[in-house]
């Protein structure tokens, strides 16, 4: 069953694959109103049932859109609707959901429900998130890296700030498109080790830096993300505030690149936060092509889980 659950499991081949065929979806796209349906339509007669257990608005929203315009149906649920594993099991759910749809898309907290989900379906799942990694932002990233600069292979991705679950993505994918990725962060906020292993044994180059200043020199793209999940208690607001603040994305880290970098946030941004807007806004910010390209890497990802 070909699920998108991680892009360190998936082949490379297959990822670049899905890279170009999202390429090719969007220039089909281009001068078209917003909700205009694709020529093609993979999905035609199809049901995608979209999982939210934590909340979205970029990825409902994405998804939705994309199986529309690819000719199929969407089916939402949110955690209060389905509440996995309280009551019915996460293996039942999945053997019902696939007598119903085509392919299940989970937005959720632990990654242990997503692997028995997939485990347990007859139908593709993809994994919209997990505390673990956030695989469809990062292939989102790499298509529009590759838009603004050509093949990221061989290129310094610097990540600033907490090594979270989008940054295990980042190093999930600087082992499997040849990228080097620097760490620019405290000690407490490392990305995982079991991440960082894969790209180095991968071959890239993985380094902690803890002046961000240096970290960001030679660097082709700078990528931040918000300080607090949206599940992090008030009362760590502050701690993290003081563990971060020095690791802000401002002009004079911009500056300290020599303003050459792109760079990425994949959202929602905290403005003054880890990111200032002049940044945000600036010529090297590609945020929002980044967030418009959650539809076309989906929709490529979508496409070859189906086999289309």
């Amino acid at each position: 069953m070909p699920h998108f659950l991680d892009i360190h499991t998936t082949d490379t081949d297959d990822l670049t694959t899905m890279i170009a065929e999202a390429r090719r979806m969007k220039d089909a796209r281009a001068g078209l109103p917003k909700g205009t349906p694709d020529a093609e339509q993979p999905l035609k007669d199809h049901m995608v049932a979209l999982i939210f257990e934590k909340p979205s608005t970029r990825t409902r929203v994405s998804f939705d859109v994309g199986v529309r315009q690819m000719g199929g149906q969407t089916l939402v649920l949110t955690g209060s609707e389905m509440q996995l594993g309280h009551g019915e099991t996460i293996a039942d759910t999945a053997r019902v959901l696939s007598r119903y749809v085509d392919l299940i898309m989970i937005r959720t907290f632990d990654e242990a429900v997503l692997h028995e989900l997939a485990e347990h379906a007859s139908v593709p799942v993809i994994n919209g998130l997990t505390d673990q990694s956030h695989p469809c932002q990062i292939m989102a990233d790499m298509l529009t890296f590759e838009e603004h600069r050509g093949p990221i292979r061989g290129k310094k991705v610097v990540w600033t700030g907490d090594g979270n679950n989008v940054c295990t993505s980042f190093l999930h994918a600087a082992g499997k498109f040849g990228f080097d990725l620097t760490f620019t962060g405290p000690e407490t906020l490392e990305p995982a080790a079991s991440a960082m292993a894969f790209a180095r044994d991968a071959g890239s180059k993985v380094v902690i830096e803890r002046d961000p200043a240096k970290a960001v020199e030679g660097a082709d793209l700078i990528v931040a993300d918000t300080w607090l999940s949206m599940h992090d208690a008030q009362s760590a607001r502050e701690r993290r505030h003081n563990q971060l603040r020095p690791y802000q994305v401002n002009e004079a880290l911009m500056q300290a690149n020599g303003n050459k970098a792109l760079f990425m946030h994949c959202l929602p941004a905290h403005r003054g936060e880890e990111v200032t807007s002049a940044v945000m806004d600036g010529p090297n910010s590609v945020i929002f092509d980044e967030a418009e390209n959650r539809l076309h890497a989906q929709k490529a990802i979508m496409r070859w889980c189906l086999g289309r």
